[in-house]
């Protein structure tokens, strides 16, 4: 199992982040692209997806808190199929 940190992208909308709503509570299996956070960009509301299926350890922040481009949102643990794997 491979741990990643799912970080605040640049969605080109300013520098003015915050985070809306998790839709994912931590502990729960997620595949890649579902749904995992809200962020308000100006009046923008964008959903960021999971780049990868896995399951979501932690949240690194809350609602509503402000946020910047690279910054660390969530851990999540990826399933990673072992090739070596008899």
């Amino acid at each position: 199992m491979t741990r990643r940190h799912l970080t605040t992208p640049d969605l080109g909308l300013g520098p003015a982040m915050r985070t809306g709503v998790w839709l994912v509570e931590a502990g729960a299996a997620v595949a890649a692209g579902d749904r995992l956070l809200e962020i308000v960009a100006g009046a923008a509301l964008v959903d960021l997806p999971s780049p990868a299926g896995g399951v979501l350890l932690q949240w690194l922040v809350g609602e509503d808190e402000e946020i910047v481009v690279g910054q660390p949102l969530a851990v999540i643990e990826e399933n990673v199929e072992d090739d070596a794997a008899p």
